[in-house]
């Protein structure tokens, strides 16, 4: 390393304005940036990426439906036009409450108020071994991992003759069926029925399963009966094999062992069974919950703090009777507290009282796959096509960017027309053995 690229220090001049540290570029760290524009003061974001990524099409990365660059944004390139708004990129490692002070790895900053929005990470309750293991999808690294790993497993799987080796190849389990698992699962299904029998005509394509497995007693949990059962119908004449009340005990990287004796031989295991929060070394114990959130009055101020907030996924807000286990770890809350924070944190240096937070839930939705899709919204429950065209309306315009929503539209249109994913890439050379 060049010596003079190293320093101990964040280069943000004081400029005499009340700081605002943001940590976390996701859906309420972005809200909140947007809500501070011309407001008087220096407001700062720290992310260990330089940019946004837009996880709910995760998957279509990961399965070849969309590159890349269409679901992630700069951050400079966002907020080029923002007076007094800074970036850096680093990894916050620890606050200093009592100092009002945040080390990074790139130096250490002083704040008039800290607002955490850290957002979340897979949850392995405690199985090492399956951390180690499985495959997880909250990165766009992670996406890219996942479709090296499905393509270069077909690569090899025609170069075995030993069955056993190649239903491990070919053979795929996803754990958890939330929106994620769901979408995923559908998305692999028509990967294998419409692309891989022209890519791999050598390829016995029937020996191709894909697992969907879930520990509760129906799917997509959180939304309406109706809705897990059509999805539940969806991909099971898609040929996915759906296990419910069904638990993964280990998994080894080549055989994944379950609750009730059943084994499955699988090269590929991605978990998606749940998240936890994910905070910063330097908060007391009783601030934070079980499940790893930092504990948040009604203006989403942290426990204990008076300049301290956190929004999204990383806090859990007591005493709302609604949500009595906090907010639902998903974008529209992290975006609505992201908003009102913003007003709230402008309310408090004009020494005004601030608003408490309700959270106005506009509905949920799931595509399994072409035309099929489920929609939950204010008593009104669709599926079918109408449901396939509402997601992929909402999802297009809450995409970051004019570029990335044109390109993510015909990206869809061509992969609708012609049956295909263009993207089918092994970006890297990782070493994995087989």
């Amino acid at each position: 390393m060049n010596p003079d690229l190293i320093t101990t220090r964040t280069r943000i001049a004081d400029q005499g304005v009340p700081r605002i540290i943001i940590i976390g570029g996701g859906f309420g760290g972005l809200e909140l940036v947007k809500g501070l524009r011309n407001v008087n003061a220096q407001v700062v974001l720290f992310d260990k990426y330089n940019h946004h990524t837009f996880q709910p099409l995760l998957y279509q990365v990961a399965t070849s439906g969309l590159e890349t660059n269409s679901i992630v944004f700069p951050f400079r390139k966002r907020f080029a036009h923002q007076a007094d708004f800074f970036f850096r990129l680093g990894e916050v490692i620890q606050i200093k409450p009592e100092e009002n002070y945040i080390e990074t790895t790139i130096g250490g900053i002083n704040y008039d108020y800290l607002i955490m929005a850290t957002g979340a990470t897979t949850n392995f309750y405690g199985m090492q071994e399956l951390e180690d293991h499985a495959m997880a999808l909250k990165t766009i690294t992670d996406a890219i991992r996942l479709r090296n790993r499905i393509i270069r497993n077909l690569e090899f799987a025609l170069l075995t003759d030993n069955n056993e080796t190649m239903n491990s190849l070919m053979d795929f389990v996803i754990v958890g069926g939330g929106s994620t698992g769901v979408e995923l699962a559908g998305a692999l299904s028509e990967l294998k029925r419409n692309v891989f029998p022209k890519d791999y005509k050598e390829l016995d394509l029937s020996h191709m399963d894909i697992h969907l497995v879930e520990a509760a007693p129906r799917l997509l949990n959180g939304m309406s009966d109706i809705a897990a059962e059509k999805a539940l119908s969806y991909l099971r004449k898609m040929g996915v094999k759906v296990h419910l009340n069904l638990a993964v005990k280990s998994y080894n990287g080549y055989e994944a062992v379950f609750n009730n004796g059943k084994k499955i031989l699988t090269r590929t295991l991605v978990w998606a069974a749940g998240v936890k929060g994910n905070p910063i070394k330097g908060f007391a114990d009783d601030s934070i919950s079980k499940a790893n959130r930092l504990k948040v009055d009604q203006y989403n101020r942290v426990k204990g703090h008076e300049n301290i907030f956190a929004i999204g996924d990383v806090a859990v807000m007591e005493g709302d009777e609604k949500f009595p286990n906090g907010h639902p770890m998903m974008a529209p809350p992290a975006m609505q507290q992201g908003n009102l924070l913003a007003e709230n944190i402008k309310r408090l240096m004009a020494k005004k009282p601030m608003k408490p937070f309700s959270y106005t839930d506009k509905g949920s939705m799931a595509t399994i796959g072409r035309n099929k899709a489920v929609v939950d919204t204010k008593g009104i429950k669709i599926q079918g096509f109408i449901a396939w065209y509402i997601w992929m309306f909402v999802h297009l315009m809450s995409i970051m960017g004019f570029k990335n929503k044109v390109f993510t539209f015909f990206s869809w249109l061509w992969s609708y027309f012609s049956y295909d994913r263009s993207n089918r890439l092994i970006i890297g050379r990782p070493k994995e053995d087989i």
